[in-house]
């Protein structure tokens, strides 16, 4: 191996194949109200867009919580321990996970999950080579499900969801998926979680509808996404991206908006819009501390320490197994 090849990668590859990606897609759209599931978002180019919108000035989250993990990094690594293994749910591009394991004290090792097979590689290869002797396992997997975990032996397995990802879930369901993430973790495990935090609508309105249109990009990739790999017709430019703030739900909602009367295919299958007619592909709920506490409390966690950033805009909590 020279110096400029990648240290070598034992990949846990269990993610959804093509014909439970096809499943999903004719399912949502026969229902009354069209969805799509949001974790179909991230394929190569989807990655490459949502990296993309974390850079954008109007999108507040990621660089608040970026700050909140730099600012108190010594006290979140100390709150998880030395010798954890630590257990990334949709890991990206891993920029907050390098943050957390430049201060954590002998990591057992690292498992980055994610839906994107070609993101996981890139990043895990970055990650080996920015830690060579941290045992890196990748997860090529919908963590969404239960899934089975890499044979580590740790001290403590801690669950790193950063982002506010668990806002894309009804309350309803994160309760449940955090539920499956302590039983998954097992016993005396930790929970390190980003929570967005209810605030100025206004301000929730513009980091959903930027000023350059990559998240309009982003979402719409998702029907590009459809035609390139279940065989459809989608004509993108005949759909908009449509992201508004619902106070009633506490939620940003992301939709993709037939501009007219039209059927597309995919596959066999044959599915007809009205203009105006919606696809659901997102949601993103805002919370209070206490609120997501209890969510939290429900699914069997106790809090031990909440991190905010001056505007109380974001925060990151850390969870452990009550």
């Amino acid at each position: 191996m020279t110096l400029h090849d990648p240290p070598p990668l034992e990949l846990h590859d269990v993610s959804p194949q093509r014909e439970q990606f096809r499943a999903d897609v004719v399912a949502g759209l026969r229902l009354a109200r069209k969805q799509l599931p949001c974790k179909y978002f991230y394929d190569a180019r989807g990655s490459e867009l949502f990296d993309q919108i974390c850079e954008l000035p109007e999108y507040y989250l990621t660089r608040t919580e970026l700050a909140i993990l730099t600012r108190h990094a010594d006290d979140i690594c100390r709150n998880l321990g030395d010798n954890c293994l630590l257990i990334e749910f949709g890991s990206g591009s891993s920029t907050k996970t390098r943050i957390v394991l430049d201060h954590l004290v002998r990591p057992a090792a690292y498992v980055p999950i994610d839906i994107s097979r070609s993101a996981l590689l890139e990043a895990s290869q970055q990650m080996c080579r920015r830690y060579p002797k941290l045992r890196v396992s990748p997860v090529c997997a919908d963590y969404t499900k239960q899934l089975a975990l890499p044979a580590i032996a740790a001290r403590r397995n801690v669950v790193f969801f950063p982002g506010s990802t668990i806002g894309n879930f009804e309350p309803s369901e994160a309760m449940q998926f955090l539920r499956r993430a302590r039983a998954m973790a097992g016993p005396a495990s930790g929970l390190l979680i980003g929570v967005d935090l209810k605030k100025d609508p206004a301000v929730l309105h513009a980091a959903y509808n930027d000023a350059q249109n990559v998240t309009a990009e982003f979402n719409l990739n998702l029907l590009s996404r459809i035609n390139r790999e279940l065989n459809a017709n989608f004509d993108v430019a005949r759909f908009a991206h449509y992201a508004y703030f619902n106070p009633r739900l506490g939620r940003i909602e992301m939709h993709l908006l037939s501009l007219r009367d039209q059927a597309v295919r995919i596959g066999r299958e044959r599915v007809g819009f009205k203009e105006g007619e919606s696809i659901f592909t997102e949601s993103s709920y805002k919370y209070t501390i206490a609120d997501f506490e209890q969510l939290a409390v429900e699914a069997g966690y106790r809090l031990e320490r909440a991190w905010l950033d001056e505007k109380r805009n974001f925060s990151v909590q850390y969870f452990v197994s009550a």
